[in-house]
């Protein structure tokens, strides 16, 4: 495979470098993180290997630190590929790998501690932005692709078709929050277009196109909020039944993808014209219009074939401990690893929606420069990051601040969450230094991304991290 063929051309010898190390190995010991891009990561890695003819094993990790790296070590493989973390645990594996446990290989795209290895495979070693231009699951892919090229496997499968996965991972990842995948994410997409798997077309930027009735779609499309529509049911019906488009069929109402191409620009002219007559700004009128990415092989009308239904789909399994059936289902089950997946995405739903109540029900505590609320046990520590981003904007939560989240781990540990926004990232903010800084001072360990980051403290460590992370964001802004 030429230079040219390959995309991200900057990571190729790293990529070539991790590539030749697994092709090396008698077996690999494949270790992910459980969110969706972690998923995707393991599903784009896990189906490499195979393809290359390497034997392997797949674990998940919710969290990777000294004790779940020591489980790791214990497992007796002489390489260890881990994906969508182990850059920002460096230090750790390194110690591992000068004891001679075994060979780490990651592919990466977080913030790296500060140690070395050979076979380190991260974007932002090479320039490229890991939080808003490359995921976990693009990393993945691009060593996906130098395995095809220097295993001798079929030339028909280079893996370009794993292009698609990848950007479902970039997806979930929040790196089209802004509407729309840049940078290094680009040229995978255009892999996944070029092979056939991915289509990447301007349209509706609202959530659930696929599978949520155009009442619902409207209702609840909160990112650009607008007066009359958004979290009200009547107002979204009242506003469909005025239009000249037929919205039911057969008694029940149509979702976006049952309408024709005239029809979603009727429905689309119609919600702008509604908005700006509502005194919606300029600029949020804008964001009503995306990028989507279809995933050409799957079936109309389900949660597979929109990216971000499928990102959504993935969470609601590795949050709840079925990191197994996420995987399932990106390997191809379309049985009962499926079936189970949408019952455990119906149950993530109803946890949202009440974590969102919860939220709006006791509000949130407004320091100098951040928000941030304690839902102790009330909320799951796997899914409070996500009620936190969809938290703001609401009714007494601001966007114009960062947000921290905290949720009650164990009875020694509290899990915390930051949720930014993109001005504010653009203004300086970067979460995952905050994270990291303010949960070191108080006994803790954090990181991830400018955008979007967690962190484990001590249990009653919270007002104190507060302090700390309120005068980080200060500075930064």
């Amino acid at each position: 495979m030429a230079l040219a063929d390959v995309p991200v051309p900057k990571l190729q010898a790293r990529a070539e470098a991790c590539a030749e190390r697994l092709l090396q190995a008698d077996r690999v010991l494949l270790a992910s993180h459980i969110d969706a891009d972690g998923l995707t990561s393991a599903a784009v890695a896990s189906t490499a290997l195979e393809r290359a003819g390497l034997p392997f094993e797949t674990v998940f990790e919710k969290q990777l630190d000294a004790d779940s790296i020591a489980g790791i070590a214990e497992r007796d493989y002489d390489t260890v590929l881990f994906t969508d973390f182990g850059s920002g645990q460096l230090d750790i594996i390194a110690d591992h790998e000068q004891a001679g446990d075994f060979i780490p290989v990651i592919a990466d795209h977080h913030q790296p501690a500060d140690a070395e290895t050979e076979f380190h495979l991260n974007p932002l070693l090479e320039g490229i932005d890991g939080a808003s231009e490359m995921s976990g699951a693009g990393a993945a892919y691009v060593l996906a692709r130098a395995l095809a090229a220097n295993s001798g496997q079929d030339e028909r499968l280079d893996n370009r078709d794993l292009a698609a996965l990848a950007v479902v991972g970039a997806v979930g990842d929040m790196q089209a929050s802004d509407g729309e995948l840049h940078g290094a994410n680009e040229d995978i997409v255009a892999d996944g277009v070029e092979a056939g798997v991915l289509e990447e077309t301007k349209d509706l930027a609202v959530y659930g196109k696929q599978t949520r009735p155009l009442p619902k779609l409207l209702e609840f499309a909160s990112d650009v909020r607008i007066p009359g529509i958004t979290n009200d049911e009547r107002g979204a019906v009242s506003f469909l039944d005025d239009l000249d488009v037929e919205c039911r069929a057969d008694g029940a109402w149509k979702r976006w993808v049952d309408l024709t191409d005239d029809e979603r620009q009727t429905v689309a002219s119609a919600l702008v014209q509604h908005a700006v007559s509502r005194g919606v700004p300029a600029f949020k009128i804008d964001r009503l219009v995306g990028t989507t990415y279809v995933l050409r092989e799957e079936e109309v009308g389900t949660e597979l074939r929109d990216a971000s239904e499928f990102s959504t789909l993935l969470n609601a399994t590795a949050r709840y401990e079925r990191a197994d059936v996420g995987l399932a289902v990106c390997l191809g089950d379309r049985g009962s690893a499926y079936d189970r997946a949408k019952e455990l995405l119906r149950n993530h739903r109803r946890n949202l929606s009440e974590g969102i109540e919860w939220v709006e029900e006791h509000g949130v505590t407004t320091e100098d420069h951040l928000q941030w609320f304690d839902s102790g046990e009330e909320i799951r520590e796997t899914i409070v990051g996500i009620i936190a981003g969809m938290s703001m904007g609401a009714d007494g939560v601001s966007r114009d601040m960062p947000i921290v989240a905290f949720a009650r781990k164990n009875d020694e540990e509290t899990k915390v969450s930051g949720r930014g926004t993109g001005p504010l990232v653009s203004q300086g903010l970067d979460l995952s230094v905050v994270m990291r800084e303010a949960s070191q001072a108080v006994g803790g360990d954090g990181g991830g991304h400018d955008v979007a980051a967690g962190a484990t403290i001590p249990a009653g460590e919270e007002e104190a991290f507060i302090d700390h992370a309120d005068r980080i964001v200060g500075e930064q802004l």
